[in-house]
């Protein structure tokens, strides 16, 4: 009987180290992610850069600090490989390319839509997590535009030039528009969004230009402007564009003779500007870091955890950027921990099988064109002025919210 039971016992090794010679010893369970933050550092773009690296790497952070992704076989710490893509298509394929073959997990990145659109296509062709972190046409949302596992945590400037107009309609009563765009897809989207608020709440468009990005001489538009006489001047100017035209308004005397609105507003732009410029301009915002008196108490106290978190470790508060940056970063991290998994397939059917979250800037769902819905979507700020200005980055006041499936386009528009 004990030589039967041996006999056995030896068949049952052999079969068993037969079976691991023929299919393989079983796949070892990684121990770390690895993530990839592709921005462009270097360029138009890079202050805005840096502003969203500090948010990525933030979320990163946050996590390892807990002991890392809670996953099937224990705590898996995050590693991160920074890399720029300088602004530039051919660069930013490359070392997109360079990152997955270091074997990277997934990648965050992009403020150009350019580079993004590109390192989609890439994914679409070959599974891959990428939660590009900008403000993306919105042709980019299109039906079978976006690869399966893209998944973009910003808006589109459609959404950010509907915002504006409802915002300048309804809460501040301003129905005459004089609108100034940008010859690009991110004017044309924010002209698209403006005159589709303005027709569905009333208002009117009185005037309409566009210039260039980079120009840095409006007097001739601005005359233009003051002589038509709106009750609300909205500009898609951004960044350092944006700090010229704004300058420029005060210079000629347009804040004393309607409200001056730039459609997507930022810290950076605001502290490009003499405070008595700044005084009493309006924006929206995707996310300010002081939220006191808003309504939601408990958005309110995510928003301050966070930027506190933000300014212990960075010394300055959040900017709209960092903040898309960080949530997307975010979600990606949630997903992984919800599929158990780094498969890509797993980690989109996680985002699609529970589309909630709650995030900084309060709740999102995922829709199926990829694009968070945002209850709070976007936040119309006002400058505050030196007299009102009570240290170096109080500079807006929340006045109010635009939000909800309302503000994004249609996802019949969208062809789904």
């Amino acid at each position: 009987m004990k030589r039967i039971i041996a006999i056995s016992l030896i068949s049952v090794l052999i079969i068993g180290l037969l079976t691991c010679t023929i299919l393989g010893a079983p796949k070892k369970k990684p121990d770390t992610f690895h993530l990839g933050v592709l921005l462009p550092f270097t360029g138009t773009f890079a202050a805005v850069a840096k502003t969203q690296e500090q948010g990525a790497l933030l979320a990163v952070d946050e996590i390892n600090e807990k002991g890392g992704l809670n996953m099937p076989w224990g705590k898996v710490k995050i590693k991160t490989t920074v890399m720029d893509d300088e602004a530039d298509i051919n660069v930013g394929i490359r070392r997109f390319r360079y990152l997955r073959d270091q074997k990277v997990d997934a990648v965050v990145g992009q403020t150009w839509a350019a580079v993004s659109l590109a390192i989609n296509e890439l994914c679409k062709r070959d599974s891959f997590p990428y939660f590009p972190v900008n403000v993306a046409p919105l042709d980019s949302f299109k039906k079978g535009t976006l690869a399966d596992c893209t998944f973009a945590a910003g808006y589109t400037p459609w959404t950010v030039g509907y915002m504006a107009a409802s915002a300048a309609i309804n809460d501040l009563g301003k129905k005459k528009i004089y609108f100034l765009g940008r010859s690009d897809s991110w004017g044309w989207d924010i002209q698209a969004g403006v005159e589709t608020a303005a027709k569905e709440y009333g208002g009117t468009i009185i005037g309409r230009d566009e210039v260039s990005q980079g120009t840095s001489d409006f007097s001739t538009v601005l005359a233009k402007v003051k002589a038509a006489k709106p009750d609300v001047f909205i500009s898609a100017q951004f960044g350092g564009d944006a700090i010229a035209l704004l300058k420029q308004c005060y210079d000629m005397g347009l804040n004393k003779e309607m409200t001056i609105f730039n459609s997507f507003v930022t810290n950076v732009v605001a502290k490009g500007l003499p405070a008595e410029a700044r005084d009493g301009i309006y924006g929206m915002t995707y996310f300010y870091y002081d939220m006191t008196g808003f309504k939601d108490q408990e958005t309110v106290k995510l928003a301050a955890e966070y930027s506190k978190r933000f300014i212990d470790k960075y010394g300055t508060p959040p900017d709209a950027y960092a903040t898309i940056a960080y949530i997307a970063t975010q979600q990606l991290f949630q997903a992984v921990e919800t599929a158990r998994s780094f498969e890509p397939k797993a980690i989109q059917k996680a985002i699609t099988d529970n589309p909630d979250f709650m995030s900084v800037k309060g709740p999102g769902k995922w829709r199926k064109d990829h694009e968070p819905v945002y209850e709070y979507a976007g936040f119309l700020v006002r400058g505050k002025g030196p007299k009102e200005q009570t240290h170096e980055w109080d500079l807006f006041e929340v006045v109010s919210v635009q939000g909800g499936e309302k503000v994004f386009p249609t996802l019949k528009s969208l062809g789904y």
